[in-house]
């Protein structure tokens, strides 16, 4: 979920991290316009609808409720390995 910019509110699913830039493009949120001149592969032209990079710092996790919330980390008993867990409710996020 974004909680901050032009698409606050918004929820998508992550496509792409990109790690050096510390942004994410999510799944229809933060549309752009890109103007494209004809070619071989698009004879026509025109204006394609793409989505851009958000930095990080404004997305949150969703969890199971819907409700955007933090992350934490805790060992897991039975399989004696770190799992994310929702802050707000506690469950385990996969």
């Amino acid at each position: 979920m974004v909680i901050a910019g032009d698409s606050k509110g918004k929820q998508g699913k992550v496509l792409e991290v990109d790690v050096e830039k510390m942004q994410a493009i999510v799944e229809g949120v933060n549309l752009i316009s890109k103007h494209t001149k004809p070619n071989a592969k698009n004879a026509q032209g025109g204006i394609v609808k793409k989505e851009a990079g958000i930095h990080v710092s404004n997305l949150m996790v969703v969890d199971g409720t819907g409700k955007p919330t933090r992350i934490g980390r805790k060992l897991d008993t039975k399989t004696n390995k770190s799992v994310r867990y929702s802050k707000k409710s506690g469950e385990v996020i996969k």
